[in-house]
């Protein structure tokens, strides 16, 4: 540290800090002057970790590139709390969407990518910026939300919808009971039984190592009769529930995202979930906890980048704090697409941990 001005090692140690660990830039203030002796305010340490996020804005563009010409992409988003936005009020709601390649092996392209994007809004036009560019013929796995929908028939792309979702909803219904009535014969635990023979297929398609081929066979032949099981009780059970339950909402749920819930038995390379997605934005929904918000739409921008670099390396089993440490080191060298390509997480740091 010279000057009151963090190195890489410091700088790295910081953002990995507070993206990874969920530290907040004052609580590290604090253990920078304990152990450092120097005296630094919040606000120079914020700055400098906006700069980072803003540098790096050539290698996620990069990296964007290549995940919208992946075979599969998830998307999921998650609230985000940004505090001076012109002509928004500091409560308003703002969002992070997230947005995920498989790893190359399964159904990829290359090395897995985790995107995070900042956005104003939740709207159709939010995530049509997101997805601009995707490929036709790719494949797009989310929840039930309906802008995304829109990219699918935007993009002419084969939409897959989510199980663990859809067994979400029934959770939520059979928890709602009293508990010395959740037995097995309710309707939300026969869901729920039926969905857990679905992810035991899947299960020991894993165990035996199956190959996209072979995993499209045993779907067919395990998968579907069960499928079919769940089809024939939502629709047995649908309008004798009221809709605004718990119970309802859970029914109305898989019969109108059916056609997207039963399409991942088509081919051996779909997923039958988002759950990849969901786990690569908690860590951004846990730190949120502690630092609660974004100061600017700047700082917001720069977060998502950030996050994206970290939890691509997480992705790719490399060492976030020393991949970071060696971009900050080469990241004023770089002028080229060939100087930022050499930046990428798997070819600046391919060590694995």
């Amino acid at each position: 540290m010279a000057k009151g001005l963090l190195r890489e090692a410091a700088l790295a140690w910081v953002i990995t800090s507070k993206y990874l660990d969920g530290l907040p830039l004052y609580r590290q203030t604090a253990l920078l002057g304990r152990f450092g002796g120097t005296e630094m305010s919040r606000n120079t340490l914020a700055a400098s970790v906006v700069r980072v996020g803003q540098a790096t804005q050539p290698v996620i563009n990069l990296m964007r590139d290549a995940l919208l010409d992946s075979f599969i992409v998830h998307g999921d988003e998650t609230e985000v709390q940004v505090l001076k936005e012109p002509g928004r009020k500091a409560q308003a709601k703002s969002y992070m969407w997230a947005q995920m390649t498989q790893a190359s092996g399964t159904a990829g392209t290359g090395p897995p990518i985790r995107l995070f994007g900042y956005s104003p809004s939740r709207s159709t036009q939010a995530a049509a910026t997101l997805y601009e560019g995707m490929r036709p013929g790719g494949v797009l796995m989310s929840d039930g939300y309906e802008p995304y929908a829109a990219i699918a028939e935007k993009h002419r792309l084969v939409h897959l919808g989510c199980w663990a979702h859809c067994r979400r909803y029934f959770n939520d219904a059979l928890q709602a009971m009293p508990k010395d009535k959740r037995g097995q014969e309710q309707l939300p635990a026969r869901f729920i039984e039926l969905t857990g023979r679905l992810y035991k297929v899947e299960a020991d398609a894993r165990r035996d190592d199956l190959g996209a081929q072979a995993l499209q066979q045993r779907r067919t032949q395990h998968s579907m009769p069960v499928l079919e099981q769940i089809q024939a009780l939502a629709l047995e059970h649908l309008h004798g529930v009221l809709p605004g339950s718990l119970l309802g909402k859970a029914l109305h749920y898989v019969t109108a995202q059916w056609p997207k819930l039963v399409r991942y038995v088509d081919d051996g390379r779909y997923p039958i979930d988002n759950n990849a997605c969901e786990n690569a934005i908690r860590p951004f929904v846990v730190g949120r906890r502690n630092w609660l918000f974004a100061d600017t739409v700047g700082g917001a921008n720069a977060s998502a980048n950030l996050y994206s670099l970290l939890q691509t390396c997480i992705a790719n089993g490399i060492d976030g704090y020393q991949y970071l440490k060696a971009l900050l080191a080469e990241l004023p060298r770089a002028k080229t697409v060939e100087d930022f390509e050499a930046l990428l997480p798997r070819r600046l740091a391919p060590v694995k941990r």
